[in-house]
């Protein structure tokens, strides 16, 4: 086995042991044996391993091929994937924090936010794998537009999507806070 596949199976397992040491639970606690659940003003939010937030983690790994592969390149390409899964599972752990969690309830409309399960961080980074292997597949006009789809798609159903969720946890601005609780 070579390092980088090493590396692949690493970070997620060092991801779960940290998840499980902030003291994340391994599925919903409401017990639902559910695969998805596209309630997200619900305990369900977050819990399970298909939501409304889905095409954010898939949208990571789009950016992520785009900003590794097109746009620095180099060295840095050789381990992009790596790379991805690294800022990634990063992200899953500090969502999972309290500071995070508080942040969510305090800045968004995610008011009963209270942490994702850990196969919910799991299948997240899952996710985000895809959309760097769809992104390495298909033209960069295409990995764009599909970006721009998922942001659209979620804008239109949830009134939230990975632009807003970044905007509204670093600059919060209440009447967007306001059109999305409107719902």
């Amino acid at each position: 086995m070579n390092h980088r596949n090493v590396i692949r199976i690493l970070i997620p397992l060092i991801m779960v042991l940290v998840l499980l040491a902030l003291g994340r639970q391994w599925w919903c606690p409401a017990g639902d044996l559910a695969l998805w659940s596209f309630d997200n003003n619900s305990q369900h939010n977050s819990q399970h391993l298909l939501d409304w937030y889905t095409p954010s983690h898939i949208s990571h790994g789009l950016i992520f091929y785009l900003v590794f592969v097109q746009l620095v390149g180099g060295r840095v390409r050789q381990y992009a994937l790596e790379l991805s899964m690294l800022i990634e599972a990063s992200w899953e752990i500090l969502e999972n924090t309290d500071y995070v969690i508080n942040r969510y309830r305090e800045a968004t409309i995610a008011l009963d936010y209270f942490g994702d399960s850990i196969f919910n961080s799991f299948s997240d980074l899952l996710w985000c794998m895809l959309g760097f292997y769809i992104a390495s597949r298909i033209k960069v006009r295409h990995t764009i537009l599909l970006f721009l789809g998922f942001e659209l798609f979620t804008l239109y159903f949830i009134r939230d999507n990975l632009t807003l969720n970044v905007l509204m946890l670093l600059w919060p601005i209440e009447a967007i806070k306001a059109w999305q609780g409107a719902i």
